[in-house]
């Protein structure tokens, strides 16, 4: 049963575990706070939400456990497949071009992603001259996905989206069966550095060619979508390019005229150049009679 509580003791939990653990869910959607919220009460047995910031602040155990439930990991490999058949068709041929070129899978959970990528680049012979950056707030998902292993009864799904994504051959190629788990090549995780990193409180730490953060933005308000926005902007080299998760996008957010979409459904978005973006903002905007035709 859900437990009844203020907006404003739901800010002072997020405060308080802001200043004893230097975590930042304040600009967090609150919809989506209350709902793991909900769960998290009801897990660790506590009648009131003060009485969870009590415990969390005394027990850093608690606080471990309630952040997992904060961060609920959700991710499979080649996730919506055809948003990594458009990546590998209109993507690709560009970071070709660079000699090592650099990519940032922002809230990467438990590696799937970064892994993804990393076999389409094997398979487009760059990945020997290819680096991942693999991020995320959670040191134990990290922890997961710097081991590559995986339950093997997850392999049909992600072998099926493997093919449906442009696979040129079979996923089983990628790893070894280790009784129920799947471990995944090493040559595909040497590529890959993971570390810890939040969009709501960290830096730009390298520039890079393309940025992927799907299905991440959905959990944060206004104020931090920006923030998080702003970072994959400054990290993106001319023309870089941007991925976002399907109900994602940069329309109405600040860096609206930075970015413009590619062709086709997906939310694969490309840097726009400095004269295109102040072009764009100076660009006579439609009536909304316009807008409604």
């Amino acid at each position: 049963m859900a437990i009844d509580y203020t907006d404003a003791q739901l800010q002072s939990l997020m405060d308080a575990i802001y200043q004893r653990y230097s975590y930042d869910f304040r600009d967090y959607s609150a919809p989506s706070q209350r709902r793991r919220l909900n769960h998290a009460l009801d897990r660790l047995h506590c009648a009131s939400l003060d009485e969870l910031r009590q415990r969390v602040l005394k027990d850093a155990g608690a606080f471990g456990q309630l952040l997992q439930m904060l961060t609920v990991p959700v991710t499979q490999m080649f996730r919506d497949p055809e948003f990594f058949l458009a990546l590998r068709e209109q993507v690709v041929p560009v970071l070709r071009t660079y000699p090592s070129p650099k990519i940032w899978v922002a809230g990467c959970c438990t590696g799937e992603e970064a892994l993804s990528l990393a076999i389409i680049l094997h398979e487009e012979g760059m990945l020997e001259r290819s680096l991942i950056y693999a991020t995320d707030i959670n040191p134990l998902v990290l922890d997961k996905a710097r081991l590559g292993v995986y339950p093997l009864l997850n392999m049909e799904q992600y072998g099926a989206n493997y093919t449906a994504a442009g696979g040129l051959g079979s996923l089983e190629e990628y790893y070894t069966v280790e009784h129920a788990t799947a471990r995944f090549d090493a040559r595909l995780l040497d590529r890959i550095n993971f570390a810890d990193h939040s969009l709501a409180t960290d830096s730009v730490f390298a520039e890079t060619q393309l940025v992927c953060c799907r299905n991440v933005l959905i959990y944060f308000n206004k104020t931090l979508q920006d923030r998080a926005l702003g970072l994959f902007h400054e990290s993106l080299c001319h023309r870089g390019f941007l991925g976002l998760g399907s109900k994602e996008s940069t329309n109405f957010s600040a860096f609206a005229s930075e970015f413009e979409q590619q062709p086709g459904p997906e939310k694969l978005y490309r840097k726009r150049s400095a004269l295109s973006a102040q072009r764009s903002e100076t660009r006579p905007k439609p009536r909304q009679s316009e807008q409604q035709n």
